[in-house]
Formats: structure tokens, sequence, C-alpha cells
């Protein structure tokens, strides 16, 4: 690949990984300060301001592992790891929706251990093909792992 069409991908996958934040924190943005707060949480809940650094250094290490996938040599096994990566990300775009827009923590839970599961299955599949690119999901997949529990805990708390 030409240098100029390195960076242009890499812009790429960085922009879209920014435009899932921004569209999930506009539909966060009412509901954060309106029915957020009513909920009762758990009790390992971090503090609100906590979210927004998490999610943009987050953010920048996704849009890098899935542009080094992107980077791989073509091959059945890019196609299936990008796809897996597509869909980690189109969950990921989806649960402010259905947590936060929707009020549901139920579809929020559903759709968030689906999300776990594509980032799982993504990291497998990329790890032969840019280990790199599978290290960089790990804290990814660990903060999901935690926010499931969070989700959970609010479902639970909440019924």
């Amino acid at each position: 690949m030409k240098q100029k069409q390195l960076y242009i991908s890499l812009v790429v996958f960085i922009l879209l990984c920014f435009i899932v934040q921004i569209v999930g924190s506009f539909w966060t943005k009412e509901t954060v300060a309106t029915w957020y707060p009513t909920l009762t949480k758990p009790s390992w809940t971090p503090p609100d301001w906590v979210f927004g650094p998490v999610w943009s250094a987050l953010y920048i290490m996704i849009a890098v592992s899935g542009w080094l996938i992107y980077r791989a040599e073509p091959s059945p096994q890019r196609t299936v790891a990008l796809t897996f990566y597509a869909c980690q990300l189109a969950l990921n775009f989806l649960w402010s929706f259905l947590f936060f827009s929707l009020r549901s923590p139920i579809l929020g839970l559903i759709d968030i251990v689906l999300l776990c599961l594509m980032i799982s299955l993504t990291i497998i599949k990329a790890w032969p093909l840019r280990p790199l690119a599978s290290l960089l999901l790990i804290p990814y997949l660990l903060w999901v792992m935690y926010a499931t529990s969070l989700n959970a805990g609010i479902f639970l708390l909440n019924r």
C-alpha cells in the first residue's frame, strides 16, 4: 500500500470510531442528565467523568486495531476478522441507543453481551493476521466486560 493510502485509511478508521462515539454521546446526552441519575446503580459504578476519557482512549485503540487488520494481506481470514470488527463496532454503536435513548437496560444488556462476543471473536481472528491488532482490543474487551457487569447490575436493581 502506498504511504498516502496508508494514512488515508488510518484517518478513515479513526473517523469511523469517533463517529460512533459522537453519535453515542448524542443519544446519551439528555438521559444522562435526566433518566440515568434516577437509576439505582451497582456499588462498583465509577464516577460519570471516567467514561469520556476511557472511551476516547479505547476508540483510538479500536481504530488502530481495525486499521492494522485492514492492512493485512487480503485473504478469507482478513475478511472474517474485518466482518467481526464491523459487527462489534455496530453493536457498540447500537448500545447507547438501546440503553439510553430507549431507556432499556435489558436491550442494552442483550446488546453488550453480543458485543463482548464479537470483540472476543475479532481478537481471535485478528491474532494470526496482526497480533498487535488483537492486543489493542484487549483493554476494550476488559472495559466492555466491566460495563456488562454495570449494565446487568442496573437491570437487576431497577426491575
